[in-house]
């Protein structure tokens, strides 16, 4: 049995509130946030989060409080020192992503390069 991989993505005790939320809503509770990089959006790359089932050979995985984020291999580079957070403002609403290895992004903030 291989061991499994962490990463340096971290998520903000307010993101992890909210996933811990949205899983309840749903009613389960073998789910895992994914975090992930595709090619895409007008800056090259896009971030892609979304709960998961599964986990894929060379996953990286971290906990925070009783939350599993879960990072592809192929994705890890791109988000290592990356920060999850939530946003519940009149100015934004959602799950935002700082990550130190953008050097640019598109007007929307929906990709990077």
């Amino acid at each position: 049995m291989s061991e499994i991989a962490t990463h340096a993505v971290s998520l903000t005790d307010v993101a992890a509130a909210k996933v811990k939320s949205l899983l309840e809503q749903e009613g389960r509770d073998d789910l895992r946030l994914r975090v992930a990089v595709q090619p895409g959006g007008c800056s090259g790359l896009m971030y892609q989060l979304y709960f998961d089932e599964r986990l894929l050979d060379g996953d990286a995985i971290a906990n925070f409080d009783g939350v599993e984020v879960v990072v592809d291999r192929m994705s890890v580079p791109y988000l290592e020192g990356a920060t999850i957070d939530f946003a519940d403002s009149i100015e934004r609403q959602g799950f935002t992503i700082d990550n130190p290895n953008a050097q640019g992004s598109c007007a929307c903030g929906e990709s990077f390069h």
